[in-house]
This record gives structure tokens, sequence and C-alpha cells, in this order.
């Protein structure tokens, strides 16, 4: 298995475990990719994840970018329309780094 699969897998397991409904994995959309769509109540939550085991390359929190949050978003807004979602949805970081799972809430909300 790739890594990125592997933190992607942690990611879903800690999600499931926080009480989310896990809706799509890697959604593809013209704009880009999100890694998991999921439910946390009634909010839709687009959710990056990144991973990594050393800092050699810096965080890997670093990594997620004004770029790839604006492609999130496009995915995100095509998500809502084709799936008929109304309301607020959020953007999430989840960062699987040194063996632990970090998540952070709301790095974009709409």
């Amino acid at each position: 298995m790739r890594k990125g699969k592997a933190y992607e897998e942690r990611a879903v397991e800690y999600l499931k475990k926080k009480g989310y409904r896990i809706l799509e994995r890697n959604y593809r959309c013209r704009g880009g990719e999100v890694d998991v769509i999921a439910l946390d109540g009634e909010e839709v939550v687009f959710v990056e994840v990144k991973g990594g085991r050393t800092e050699e390359f810096g965080h890997p929190a670093e990594r997620f970018t004004k770029k790839k949050l604006k492609r999130i978003l496009s995915c995100a807004w095509e998500f809502m329309e084709k799936r008929g979602f109304k309301g607020s949805f959020r953007v999430d970081l989840i960062v699987v780094f040194e063996g632990r799972v970090e998540h952070m809430r709301n790095v974009g909300i709409y």
C-alpha cells in the first residue's frame, strides 16, 4: 500500500471513531480531488489528508496551500450541487505525522 493511501486509511478510521459518516473517498472533479468527504452531523466536511514520517521536507501541514484549498473548494461546490446538499460545509485538514493524527477543523468554512 502506498504511503498516501495508508495516511488516508488512518484518517478515515479516526473520523469514523469520532462519529463522522464517510460519503466519498478520492472524489474527483474538473478542478482536482478531495481525499475524503464526510458528514459531521448535518454538515458536509471536505477533508484533505497530509502525512509524513519526518520533517525532512517540513511538517506535512505546510504542504496545504491556498492553491490546494481553492481546488478543494471547486470540488466542494460541484459535489454540493450534484448531490443536492443545502447549507454550510467546511474544509478540514488531517495530518498523520510521527504516528499521531492531528485534526484541524475549519481550515475553510463556507
